[in-house]
């Protein structure tokens, strides 16, 4: 895991234990650091509990009860102290932070009031991470951010370096929790390079991260429940670049609007940058080498990572051998397999209009599997792709309104459930087509969640 001398001696709040909060106490503790920790759920405070006591120092047989000491409220190990109590109900006099999940909405949540009234700066996982960055063995940061695309393009760059023999890892909103990681240690022909995914909820968090190369990808509408309007979600993820040093890279994919604006301050200097380089998705005018990386905005993704492997210092072969070996994310236009000639693609990650149109732009012939829990009553984001659907299969509670509105466009097949959707959807494909879930809609209806859906895919096809 990722430790620090900055944190020893110095007491941490950390509010939400689940992976990032239970990585966060173990580095601060493996620190030196005084933990209070708190969630909720008395099961989880119980667990971290009782995984502390076991990792305590053993002593001989029958000096201690390490089951009864794992239930009391206070544990010690060789290198910190923690505590549970509720942040809210704790004096917070001279704790170094509140360190919450990304998951706590600042603009609705009382833990912003309380600990400012002490002094006390609200942060996360990631500012922990900067503030550890002088320690770690000699390395870069990349960060990246933007309203769609964001886990893609993390995982393009990562894999783009490690195909070149980089030391990489990635984390922040996809992977393991960065803190839970061991620290990157340069080879022989590198530094170690780590790639970090930056939702604006982590960038809010965060005060103290200078990315070697920082990159925005788009802006468009989005979590507007935790923000005071469209502007303040977009300066929130403009300010990655405000926290970089006027040496470092800025990438931004000026694609939209918004985008645009921020790109045209940065060549004003209305940043504190000077170094900064401005993509678009319509220099990528062949993508037929790369397979999993399909659709206009996937041509985006692979602007916006070329540019930032190209300022890593990798050549065009490296990069294009990356492009061409990377295996696409799950539930993302995954390519389950090809049969037949027939593509099956797992896009079960698109729970909305929005964020199913692409996959809908990014293949030509489509028997297209949809439905599900509804985030609204329309599919106007798809409809400039409905010329590439040569069937709709709808599932789900809201099928049926989903049916009704293609009908009008397209053949459709009432299915009601994904195994007899894929089963009429595989007898109808002819070679060239490709069968596609990309549901448009939450699944909790008929799963637990998107991956789970999306498992359900895989296993059907596999099974043809």
């Amino acid at each position: 895991m990722i430790t620090s001398s900055v944190f020893r001696g110095k007491r941490y709040a950390v509010l939400g234990l689940a992976r990032s909060g239970r990585a966060t106490v173990d580095a601060l503790l493996a620190s030196g650091a005084e933990v209070v920790a708190w969630d909720s759920n008395e099961d989880v405070r119980e667990q971290l509990s009782f995984s502390r006591a076991r990792a305590l120092p053993s002593k001989a047989e029958g000096s201690r009860d390490v089951a009864a000491e794992s239930r009391v409220s206070t544990t010690l190990d060789t290198r910190g102290e923690l505590s549970f109590a509720d942040p809210l109900e704790t004096d917070l006099t001279g704790f170094a932070g509140v360190v919450v999940s990304p998951g706590v909405p600042l603009n609705r949540h009382p833990i912003a009031a309380h600990a400012a009234k002490f002094g006390v700066p609200v942060i996360g996982d990631i500012e922990l991470f900067a503030q550890a960055r002088a320690e770690l063995p000699p390395h870069k940061v990349v960060g990246i951010t933007g309203t769609n695309g964001k886990s893609t393009t993390t995982a393009l760059v990562h894999h783009i370096l490690q195909v070149a023999g980089i030391p990489t890892t990635m984390g922040g909103n996809i992977g393991l929790p960065i803190l839970g990681q061991e620290p990157l240690r340069a080879n022989e022909t590198a530094v170690g390079i780590y790639v970090l995914e930056l939702s604006s909820y982590q960038i809010d968090l965060t005060f103290s991260l200078d990315c070697d190369v920082a990159v925005l990808l788009n802006i468009t509408p989005d979590h507007l429940d935790r923000y005071h309007g469209f502007e303040e979600y977009a300066a929130s993820k403009a300010r990655l670049f405000k926290m970089q040093s006027s040496e470092h890279l800025a990438v931004v994919a000026a694609d939209d609007n918004r985008t645009r604006e921020i790109a045209a301050g940065l060549s004003l200097k209305q940043e504190p940058l000077y170094n900064w380089r401005m993509v678009h998705s319509n220099h990528i005018d062949d993508q037929s080498r790369w397979p999993a990386l399909q659709g206009p905005h996937n041509a985006q993704n692979v602007a916006a990572a070329t540019a930032v492997c190209e300022a890593l210092g990798l050549d065009e072969v490296q990069i294009e051998q990356g492009l061409a070996s990377y295996p696409g994310l799950p539930h993302r236009m995954e390519r389950i397999r090809e049969m037949n000639g027939v593509l099956y693609v797992n896009d079960s990650k698109a729970t909305n209009a929005t964020s199913t149109a692409p996959a809908l732009a990014a293949y030509p012939s489509i028997l297209w599997i949809l439905g599900g829990q509804a985030k609204s009553d329309d599919l106007d984001d798809c409809a400039p792709h409905f010329g590439h659907v040569k069937a709709a299969f709808t599932i789900g509670r809201d099928g049926p309104m989903f049916a009704d509105i293609l009908r009008p466009h397209m053949p459709v097949d009432e299915s009601a459930t994904l195994d007899l959707a894929l089963a009429r959807a595989s007898s109808a494909a002819r070679p060239g087509d490709t069968v596609l879930l990309s549901p448009a809609c939450a699944s909790f209806d008929q799963f637990t969640d998107f991956e789970a859906r999306g498992d359900a895919f895989r296993a059907l096809v596999e099974a043809l």
